[in-house]
């Protein structure tokens, strides 16, 4: 099916659906963004049903279950060389050798 098009007065304007969640109709009617630019303007482009257009506010807002949360904190994963458990297994060893060394000093006292 073939958009729809209205005769105005200098152009011709198609009528036919919009990007980014909008209503079919005139683009030109859409809600505008109205985020602050680098500029200090206010953003012209079309709105989504969120109010903001696809560049200055997308659908998410984030994780908020704890399962999101999880999965959040895993998927940037490097290596685990400060992650909790290891931190604390380095811990654990250099305390263990602290002990050993005082225990061999005492060692070395009775020979």
């Amino acid at each position: 099916m073939k958009p729809k098009s209205v005769e105005g007065p200098h152009t011709t304007r198609r009528l036919g659906s919009l990007k980014n969640g909008n209503r079919p109709g005139d683009p030109n009617a859409a809600p505008r963004c109205g985020a602050k630019t680098r500029e200090a303007a206010s953003c012209q482009a079309p709105a989504m049903p969120n109010g903001r257009c696809r560049l200055h506010g997308g659908k998410s807002t984030g994780p908020r279950t704890a399962d999101g949360l999880e999965r959040c904190r895993t998927a940037n994963w490097k290596h685990g060389r400060y992650s909790r458990e290891a931190l604390a297994e380095r811990r654990g060893m250099r305390e263990m050798l602290r002990e050993c060394g005082k225990f061999l000093k005492s060692f070395q006292g009775l020979g």
